[in-house]
Parts: C-alpha cells; structure tokens; sequence
C-alpha cells in the first residue's frame, strides 16, 4: 500500500537545521516489522507512525522508531509530531494554545502547540515520567578514554557524570568547554566494553560554555546502541537533563530555565528550550519545547 508521509526539522526555525524527522499522519495497517524497515530506510534519528488513540482522553497514538528500534518516548519525535499533524490540518488548532495528548510507550503525554494566527510556531511537551537517577557511573579515566579526551577535560565533583532517565536513559558526562566538546570523538570499541550492556548506554556531553547569546549550555548526544551516530537535537535527553540539573540547583521552589544549543559540530544547529518546577526541593514537572519547519512530504509503497 502507498502511505503520505511528511518529513520537518525540529528544534529549528531554519529548514535544514535542527534535527530531521518523517511522519506517517495515518499509519493504520502498518505492523511492527514494516515500521522498523521503514525507519531503516529513511535513517533519521525518528520515525513515527501516527494512530487513532486507544482512550477517548488522547488525540492520536504514536509509535516512534530509530533505525535500530523502537523508544517508548523520545522528545523532538513528540514535539515535531505535534508541529506536523497541525500544521497540515490533522490537528485543529484552537486559539494561541492548543493542548493535545499522544499516547507513547510511557504514557499520556501532553503537548502543547503555540500559534500566531493559523501557522504554528512553537511546540511543548510536558514529561510523564520524573527523573530516575542511578547512583554510579563509570570512572572519569575511563570515560574520558572512550571519548578520545584528556580526563581533564571532564568535570568531577558536583559536576560529575551520572546516569538520568525520563522514559529513556542517558549518561550525562559535563566536559570543560566548548573546544573539549568539539573536539570528543565515541570510540566504539571503549565503548563497547564499558556502556553497550549498561542502563544508559547513549551518551551526552555537554559545557556551560555554549556560542550564542542567550544559550545555557552546549550539547551533543551518541548513541550507537539506537542505531544514531549522533543525533542533532536530543529531546528526551533534554528532558532528563533538567533532572541532572534540577537537583543540583539550590532553588527549592519556582521555575528553572535553560536553553540549550546542539548539532552544531554536525552543521545541524538546534536549539531546545527546558524548564523544570521545583516544589519543596523536588522536581515537580519538566517541559521541553521548540521551532519546527516543514520540509517535504511524498508517498511509499510499503509492501
């Protein structure tokens, strides 16, 4: 059968920056075999596969593919979705704010979609799952081997690597500076050994030395075991990441804010907004939102 497709770029307001990903707006009838060839043809970090919901309280069901397999949530998938069903009249807008539901491998997750006049311009989605912390990670020396750096280019102390998930898991390494991000290079066989068997085998570096005036933080995530070499904006890593910050941050209660750049070293910039509320020192809800643009749309014949 042929099927409409449409591809955009997330977390960017310029086409052919942020990170790409293709939707299928009706993929009734699509099993999960087909799916995954699908994602492994088009070899973006996403695919996703769009479905009538299951429960009257959502607005559609999403299945979300790597080239690899399948997430249970991932980030610019769930916002990009958002941006693409509206933007093509599958999802009525209804004001400045329109907030919709997808049903994820985590839950009810819900999204809202900001516009001015009919375009959509913004899209935020708000996490089900708070933080899950594991208490070790690997040692410095280590870690610093498997990305081709000095160990001195990693931080330690209350800055050091630990492993973060909200739905999916993330070892969260914070290097020195921007010139220790760019120049960090996955050794797949360190990595191999020491995280493709662990709890959070996807790998994020980031500084608190970003390149643009208004960004917080600079950003890049492998992940080898999801089939991404590297991925140029990382949603659901972005998500957790509030959860690595949040707790470290001495505010106990109201709103934490960080905008946070990524893909540049891939030519790919993208910006990602996070916010994290705080009530009596506890994580109390994370949201992570940005720009999307549509880029294509055409039509496969899935046998």
């Amino acid at each position: 059968m042929r099927y409409q497709f449409y591809t955009a770029d997330v977390f960017t307001n310029c086409i052919f920056g942020g990170n790409p990903l293709a939707v299928f707006p009706k993929a009734e009838g699509l099993n999960t075999k087909q799916m995954q060839q699908v994602a492994r043809e088009f070899n973006l970090s996403e695919t996703v596969f769009v479905f009538p919901p299951e429960t009257s309280q959502a607005t559609r069901r999403l299945r979300i593919f790597t080239p690899a397999t399948e997430l249970p949530f991932a980030g610019h998938p769930t916002v990009g979705t958002a941006y693409v069903l509206s933007a093509i009249g599958e999802i009525a807008l209804s004001g400045e704010v329109t907030t919709v539901v997808f049903e994820e491998g985590v839950g009810a997750v819900p999204v809202k979609i900001r516009a001015e006049g009919e375009k959509t311009v913004y899209s935020e989605l708000k996490a089900v799952q708070m933080p899950e912390f594991a208490s070790e990670s690997p040692p410095i020396a280590e870690l610093a081997s498997m990305l081709s750096l000095e160990t001195s280019d990693l931080l330690d102390g209350e800055n050091s690597p630990q492993a973060v998930s909200c739905g999916v898991p993330f070892l969260f390494i914070p290097l020195r500076d921007r010139a220790a991000l760019g120049r960090a290079k996955l050794n797949r066989e360190r990595w191999q050994q020491l995280l493709s068997d662990t709890w959070a085998s996807s790998v994020y570096l980031f500084c608190y030395d970003p390149e643009l005036r208004g960004s917080d933080l600079r950003a890049r995530m492998f992940a080898p075991g999801l089939g991404i070499a590297e991925d140029p904006a990382t949603g659901a890593a972005a998500t957790a990441l509030a959860g690595y910050l949040g707790i470290r941050n001495q505010l106990t209660d109201g709103t934490l804010k960080w905008v946070v750049e990524q893909g540049f070293e891939m030519g790919r910039p993208s910006i990602l907004r996070v916010e994290a509320d705080k009530e009596n020192n506890q994580i109390s809800e994370i949201r992570v939102g940005g720009a999307s643009v549509l880029v294509s749309e055409g039509m496969m014949e899935i046998p």
